[in-house]
């Protein structure tokens, strides 16, 4: 019985130890202006099946949520969440005019109006957006992307030219 308890800890353990923090909005904002970090947001719809895919596979796999919580400040943000917020002393809000179905100010204007899901904002630690990367990744390549934006390639090289570098394609 005793071996069964550890074995059960020891699960719900690791699946604890494997998990995105995630911030709000609100949060990553102030963290970063007290310990600047890179900061990704993960512009996603409840609907979206390629959002959820990458919950559940790339958003777990412990090799990138160890890299993410150590070299960024993580936020997930529904871009069809009703909820408005105050940023740089505007209130954002959901606004049914930006889209087909609506979409929150914020995540419109973080995706330049292209309004695709899921994608990834990246975002310096001065808050100027790096780059929008749209699409499913599986793991590997997500954390070839990560790595890309977290060690600056990006500001000597394209992604495409980094995976050249690297030997891939």
């Amino acid at each position: 019985m005793k071996h069964l308890f550890f074995l059960v800890c020891l699960v719900f353990a690791t699946s604890l130890s494997a998990q995105i923090e995630w911030l709000t909005w609100d949060e990553a904002i102030s963290r970063t202006k007290e310990n600047p970090k890179k900061i990704l947001v993960d512009v996603y719809t409840e609907w979206c099946g390629w959002c959820k895919k990458m919950d559940k596979t790339v958003f777990r796999d412990p090799e990138i949520v160890d890299y993410i919580n150590a070299n960024f400040y993580a936020v997930k943000f529904d871009a069809e969440q009703r909820e408005s917020l105050v940023y740089e002393g505007q209130q954002l809000k959901f606004n049914t005019d930006l889209s087909r179905r609506g979409a929150h100010e914020l995540a419109y204007s973080l995706l330049d109006g292209r309004m695709s899901y899921p994608s990834i904002v990246y975002l310096d630690e001065h808050r100027d957006r790096i780059t929008i990367s749209p699409g499913y990744k599986a793991p590997e390549k997500y954390g070839r992307e990560l790595r890309f934006i977290q060690d600056n390639h990006y500001k000597t090289k394209t992604y495409q030219e980094y995976i050249s570098s690297l030997g891939e394609k």
